[in-house]
């Protein structure tokens, strides 16, 4: 399998939300869409607690590590630390806009400095065989979009980035929440396709506004490699992960009923080594969105999951309450 076809969909990186648990449960719907880690960043990897940080489970493949920078020297060892872990890529986040981020001068901030993004994945490449790749935004501020990301892309690939995830909006770096810089700044999905006319050897995947899996169909036809979906793949992931892998001409289609069953070994083994029940099962109380009983499951869940001694009886009495609202909406 090639490397760009296994992009042509992926999960976003999103803080909170994209940890183990919630990979391993989004992969019960997709064999084949790429999972993103939550943003870490290189001094956590090098001197944080690894395993908590950068342990994943063997089922999550294809996965990728997302860091976060602007030390060329800082990100080397981290990329060397996490060899051990054998991602399948590790990404280079220059699109965040959160003041944490903007302190540490790395996320979206880095936009404004190529030269030093391309210092940084250079010295990132040098470290291992794994791809490096970069997710970016369209501009910061003031910038000119139009002129700054081709600027921004070139010099980037020329240091050895073959591969680019483009959040197709600007980021405010004053001003404007995290929230809001999800939200507010205009989509550009059009000067996104054009970078990939522009750059055809390229990989050019696309981020930001797309919530449905018939939406990304018509932006694979644009000519674009692939599509990042992030907080439309978390609330419903049914509705976006479940059916994906025909992306790749397979049609690999549990049903929520099957992926709810499937997660009860990863359940038990997680409360077995003392987990609580609640860090895996928020992550699934959107997977029944838009049928009948959800309201019940989510209820369910949400009450019950952070009680102690909390078990997969939960899980398997907020299904039967599903069956329950079924019976009765037929």
């Amino acid at each position: 399998m090639s490397h760009r076809l296994a992009h042509r969909l992926s999960v976003a990186p999103m803080m909170d939300w994209t940890d183990r648990h919630c990979r391993v449960f989004h992969r019960q719907m997709t064999r084949r869409a790429m999972l993103y880690t939550e943003m870490v960043t290189a001094p956590a990897v090098i001197h944080g607690p690894r395993d908590r940080l950068l342990g994943f489970d063997a089922i999550e493949h294809p996965v990728a590590l997302q860091l976060g920078g602007s030390d060329p020297a800082e990100l080397a060892r981290a990329v060397r630390v996490a060899r051990d872990w054998a991602y399948d890529e590790i990404n280079l986040n220059c699109g965040c806009p959160s003041d944490r981020v903007q302190s540490g001068a790395f996320g979206a901030v880095l936009m404004q400095t190529p030269d030093l993004v391309a210092d940084c994945v250079a010295a990132m490449i040098g470290e291992t065989d794994q791809p490096i790749t970069v997710k970016c935004r369209i501009g910061v501020d003031d910038q000119d979009p139009a002129s700054v990301l081709p600027r921004f892309l070139e010099t980037v690939a020329r240091a050895g980035v073959g591969h680019f995830i483009i959040h197709a909006r600007k980021a405010w770096l004053q001003g404007l929440s995290p929230r809001e810089n999800r939200e507010i700044p205009p989509l550009d999905h059009e000067l996104v396709a054009r970078m990939k006319a522009e750059f055809p050897e390229l990989t050019i995947c696309i981020n930001g506004g797309i919530t449905s899996l018939d939406q990304a169909r018509g932006l694979l036809d644009l000519g674009l490699d692939g599509v990042m979906i992030g907080r439309a793949a978390y609330h419903e992931p049914a509705s976006v992960l479940i059916g994906a892998d025909r992306l790749w001409g397979e049609d690999f289609a549990p049903d929520p009923l099957q992926v709810a069953m499937a997660m009860l070994p990863h359940i038990e083994a997680h409360l077995d080594r003392g987990g609580r029940l609640h860090q895996i099962t928020r992550h699934m109380l959107g997977l029944f969105a838009g049928r009948p009983g959800a309201r019940g499951w989510r209820r369910i869940l949400s009450e019950g999951a952070n009680r102690p001694g909390a078990g997969t009886d939960l899980v398997l009495q907020a299904l039967e309450s599903l069956h329950g609202a079924a019976r009765s909406a037929a």
